[in-house]
């Protein structure tokens, strides 16, 4: 059989026309520009609604796709992703969200021609994810001041980086922080006081923002971050921390590896995963699954 004779593998574009600041109009007909032709017989959808993602994917492998791109953000990402884990389908991402920490972790452009360019290319490799009480995540997520912002910016019509910093800078003087009690890999336990805990299975939130900036996707392993209450005063040097890479070496900020954790803490309340709120328990499991999803990647 000829290279002309190989037969084209399926591939999905999932758009959500509603992910970060820009028109995405002109998405579906750029994408049938730019993908490769002679490789993949090409599918593009704009999702409706939320969730919609998830319901297509596992309809669509069971008809022969083993491609799928999110075109979106770190949610939309979330929707595809946690729909392929522990499957042979592979994630694909063009990156035009909020935040893409996701794909800033992975060094996928943000840029539609340069990121189609990898999704053309092919090469992808298997990372790992985590689940919070089960459901899947795949950049970071929990519990605190940052769980807090992401409802309230889920709440506010506004996106884009501005409005969730001046969302951050309005809700900082009236946050108090909780006690939270943790048991790490079943081998100890530990009581805490935090302004936020981050698990960490990528290096950053999204804009460039490294809670965890030695985070490695692919060791098996969530990284717990603890930032300790701290004045105002110290607000500036964690923020220019946060985006200098060097927030890890802060007096404030405690970091430490596992595979599993149980938190536990006095009242039930949100929780964010991939940057989106949720409403959990007083008990949150958390824990990573090794090598458990296949990324498109540089």
């Amino acid at each position: 059989m000829t290279a002309a004779q190989q037969p084209k593998e399926k591939i999905l574009f999932l758009i959500n026309p509603i992910s970060g600041t820009k028109k995405k109009v002109d998405l579906p007909e750029i994408i049938n520009q730019l993908v490769d032709k002679t490789k993949y017989d090409v599918d593009v959808h704009i999702t409706q609604y939320k969730g919609e993602a998830t319901e297509l994917v596992p309809k669509k492998l069971a008809e022969g796709y083993r491609r799928f791109v999110a075109v979106g953000g770190d949610g939309t990402v979330n929707e595809i992703a946690k729909a392929l884990v522990d499957t042979d389908g592979i994630l694909g991402i063009i990156p035009i969200g909020s935040g893409n920490g996701l794909a800033r972790h992975l060094k996928i452009p943000i840029n539609v021609d340069k990121a189609m360019k990898l999704i053309n290319n092919g090469n992808f490799e298997a990372i790992d994810y985590g689940r919070i009480n089960g459901i899947p995540f795949f950049c970071t997520c929990g519990v605190g001041f940052d769980a807090h912002i992401g409802n309230r910016f889920a709440e506010n019509k506004g996106r884009g980086f501005i409005n969730y910093f001046k969302i951050t800078v309005s809700d900082f003087f009236n946050y108090k922080p909780n006690k939270y009690t943790l048991k790490v890999d079943n081998r100890y336990k530990y009581r805490t006081r935090a302004f936020l805990i981050t698990f960490a299975n990528a290096s950053q939130y999204g804009n460039n923002a490294y809670i965890s900036p030695k985070a490695d996707i692919q060791d098996g392993k969530l990284d717990i971050c603890i930032l300790s209450p701290f004045k105002i005063n110290r607000a500036p040097g964690l923020g220019i921390r946060l985006f200098t890479k060097k927030i890890d070496r802060s007096s404030l900020m405690y970091t430490e590896q596992a595979r599993k954790i149980v938190l536990k803490r006095k009242k039930a309340g949100v929780v964010h995963f991939d940057g989106e709120p949720f409403q959990m328990g007083k008990k949150i499991k958390i824990r990573v699954v090794s090598k458990g999803l296949h990324v498109i990647i540089p």
